[in-house]
C-alpha cells in the first residue's frame, strides 16, 4: 500500500496541475506546431548538452567515490546516473537510491557510503543553485517581484508570523526530539546497525575533503549546471515567440523551473509547466504560446531521459557485475 501511494500520489498531483492548466486546450494545434512551425534543429542541438550534463554528473560522482570506495568504472557511474533519472520518472526521488544500488551490484560499493557521496553532491549543487538564484534575483528583481505578487507567494509573510518566542520554542522542541530519538535508539536492538549506517553515510559526506582534484570537481560542477542551462536555453530558438526573449528571460525561467521541480512529481511535470509558463507570460509571451512551449519542451526532454535510461539499462545488462569483475 505504501509503495502504491508513493507512485500514485505524485502522478495524481502532477496530473491534476496539468489538467487544470490544459483544460479546454486544443491539442490538435500542438501537432501543427510540432510538425510545421517548430525549428527542430535547435532542439537537436540541445540534446548533447542534456546528455553531457548527466555524463558530467557521473564522472564527478566517480571522483567523489574514490576516497571511500576506490576506483570505479566510469561507464558504470555514468550509466547509473542515466538510469537514476529515468527511474525518478516512475517514483520521484528514487533515482538517488537507484544509482547507489547500481553501484553496489556492479562495483560492490557499500550502498550507504555511496549514498553519503550523493548527499555531498546534493549539498554542493544546492550551494551553487543558491548562488545562481541570488544572481538572477539581482539581475531580474522586477520580474520576480511581479511573479510573487501574481502567484500569491510571500515567504516573508509566512515567517513574520513567528515571534521570537515562537522561534525559541521551535528550537527547544527540535533539540528535545533529537535527544529523545537518541535515547530511544540506544535502547533498541537496531542501534548498532543504525550507528554503522549513519557512520557509512557520514564517511561518504566527508569524502569531498579527500577528493583528488578539487579544482576539477568544481569545474565539473559548474559544467553540469551550464549544460543544464544550455539544454534548456537552446529550445527558445525552436519557436518564433521565444527566440527573441534573450538570456535574462532564459535564466529567470530556468531558475524558477529548477525550484519548481522540488515538488515531487515525475520530472517536475505540472509544477514546472506552471512556473515556466507564468514567467514566460510576464515577459510578453501569449498564454497559448507559453502552453505550447512548456508542453513540447518538457515532453521532448523527458523522452530523452527515457531514451538514456533504456540505453543505460542495456549497457549495464552486458556489463560484468562486482562478483565477475576484477576491476
Amino acid at each position: 500500500m505504501g509503495n502504491t501511494v508513493k507512485i500514485l500520489l505524485p502522478l495524481l498531483l502532477g496530473g491534476a496541475i496539468l489538467y487544470w492548466m490544459y483544460r479546454g486546450f486544443d491539442f490538435q494545434r500542438v501537432r501543427q506546431v510540432v510538425l510545421y512551425e517548430m525549428d527542430w534543429t535547435w532542439m537537436l542541438l540541445s540534446f548533447p548538452f542534456g546528455i553531457l550534463a548527466q555524463a558530467l554528473r557521473g564522472w564527478r560522482w566517480r571522483q567523489t567515490l574514490e576516497p571511500v570506495a576506490g576506483k570505479t568504472r566510469s561507464s558504470i557511474a555514468v550509466n547509473a546516473i542515466f538510469l537514476s533519472y529515468a527511474a525518478s520518472l516512475v517514483v520521484p526521488r528514487i533515482g538517488e537510491f537507484t544509482r547507489c544500488a547500481v553501484l553496489k551490484r556492479w562495483e560492490g560499493v557499500s550502498f550507504t557510503r555511496a549514498l553519503g557521496t550523493v548527499v555531498t553532491e546534493r549539498m554542493v549543487d544546492l550551494l551553487l543553485m543558491l548562488v545562481i538564484v541570488g544572481a538572477t534575483l539581482l539581475l531580474e528583481m522586477s520580474t520576480f517581484g511581479t511573479f510573487f505578487r501574481q502567484t500569491g507567494t510571500n515567504l516573508g509573510g509566512i515567517l513574520s508570523g513567528f515571534t521570537w518566542a515562537g522561534w525559541l520554542v521551535t528550537a527547544i522542541c527540535l533539540v528535545a526530539m533529537a535527544i529523545l530519538l537518541h535515547i530511544l535508539l540506544r535502547h533498541l536492538s537496531i542501534y548498532n546497525k543504525v550507528r554503522t549506517t549513519v557512520s557509512d553515510i557520514w564517511q561518504g559526506v566527508i569524502s569531498l575533503r579527500r577528493v583528488r582534484s578539487l579544482p576539477l570537481f568544481s569545474l565539473m560542477t559548474v559544467g553540469i549546471w551550464l549544460c543544464y542551462f544550455l539544454h534548456y536555453y537552446l529550445t527558445f530558438f525552436c519557436f518564433d515567440f521565444t527566440a527573441h526573449l534573450g538570456l535574462g528571460c532564459a535564466l529567470v525561467t530556468f531558475v524558477v523551473g529548477s525550484i519548481a521541480v522540488i515538488v515531487p512529481t515525475p520530472n517536475g511535470a505540472g509544477p514546472w509547466h506552471f512556473a515556466v509558463k507564468t514567467m514566460l507570460i510576464l515577459y510578453g509571451v501569449q498564454d497559448e504560446q507559453a502552453l505550447y512551449f512548456v508542453l513540447i519542451v518538457h515532453t521532448v526532454q523527458t523522452l530523452l531521459v527515457i531514451a538514456l535510461g533504456v540505453y543505460a539499462w542495456t549497457r549495464l545488462s552486458f556489463s560484468a557485475s562486482a562478483s565477475g569483475s576484477s576491476r
